[in-house]
């Protein structure tokens, strides 16, 4: 395979740690050569500092109706480019709205997408480790196809450097679109309540589940998330019955984390929440039961009842400092 072409989440004008870990996965179908591709704003800023990355040539698509997100034109603008750059594969993050845009892709060109990899050797076909099942199975898979289209899991792939810097040229690309490419477009955009940190983004997250006992019950919760610097999550389960909102809800269909420290509190681990916590490089488990599901992927645990271990640990942090 002589060119892949990767599809570059940024943010603030820099490429993010999603977009990192995509072109590390990248890499390792590119021996030759890598491009990429960055779309929106701050993207020229962004796909300035590629060169280090190992990427070649750096694709800024320029449309006015490019300010915001709208999936069928950013499939459109993929699919031309891995075209006319003559790409064996095109690989993304795996967030949703890359695995939105990838899938369009797909839909466009009659390729398959083979999403959530973990690791992809370059051959004829391709192989692939990809996460199932919310995170319980890894597949080993052989990608049958003309061009590749692969995502990278979030918050699985190690970024690497690249073994040598590319050229890093940065070259506008007139993206040509019609009203069809716009149909989806986002409209409008409502910040979670509270502001405060994001929970993508924090290095403690503390997270609330049934065990928590009511919408009144995640005040000890917030009260040792503000503690340390840190934001709230929830289970699924808590946004089925009502209390937070879904955009607090750390799982496979709500947010996928990778903070420095996790603390589930009476959380019992579902499969599919344990998919949203895995990129976690420690997590501390607070939980009464000691056979809950999500002690077996602690890194320590206290058994107890949340409601009298959370307000401890909160007043020994506030006796330690004074």
């Amino acid at each position: 395979m002589e060119r892949v072409l990767v599809l570059v989440t940024h943010a603030d004008g820099a490429v993010d740690d999603l977009g990192r870990q995509a072109l590390s996965l990248a890499r390792s179908l590119a021996p030759a050569t890598l491009d990429a591709v960055l779309i929106g704003p701050g993207a020229a800023s962004a796909a300035a500092g590629l060169a280090g990355d190992g990427v070649a040539t750096a694709y800024v698509p320029e449309h006015a109706a490019l300010d915001a997100f709208a999936p069928d034109a950013w499939a459109r603008i993929v699919a031309d480019l891995a075209e006319r750059a003559g790409a064996g594969a095109v690989v993304a993050p795996g967030t949703e709205r890359m695995n939105d845009v990838m899938a369009r892709v797909g839909a466009r060109t009659g390729e398959p997408v083979a999403a959530n990899c973990i690791r992809a050797t370059t051959g004829d076909p391709i192989t692939l480790t990809r996460v199932r099942w919310g995170g319980s199975l890894l597949e080993e898979a052989a990608l049958h196809c003309g061009r590749a289209l692969v995502t990278s899991m979030p918050h699985a792939v190690a970024v690497e450097p690249a073994g040598a810097p590319g050229a890093g040229a940065v070259e506008p690309y007139a993206a040509q679109l019609d009203d069809a490419d716009l149909v989806v477009r986002v409209r409008e955009r409502v910040g979670a309540a509270g502001g405060g940190v994001s929970l993508a983004d924090a290095k403690v997250v503390v997270t609330g589940g049934r065990g928590v006992g009511s919408a009144e019950g995640f005040a000890v919760i917030e009260d040792l998330a503000g503690l340390l610097g840190g934001a709230v999550g929830c289970s699924r389960a808590v946004t089925m019955a009502g209390w937070r909102s879904h955009t607090a809800q750390v799982g496979q269909t709500g947010t996928k984390i990778a903070p420095e420290i996790y603390i589930p509190c009476g959380v019992s681990g579902a499969t599919q929440h344990l998919a949203g916590c895995k990129g976690a490089k420690k997590i501390l488990a607070i939980n009464k039961d000691p056979e809950a599901p999500i002690m077996s992927s602690a890194d320590y645990a206290v058994i107890g009842d949340l409601h009298e271990v959370v307000p401890a640990i909160a007043a020994e942090i506030r006796r330690v400092r004074g």
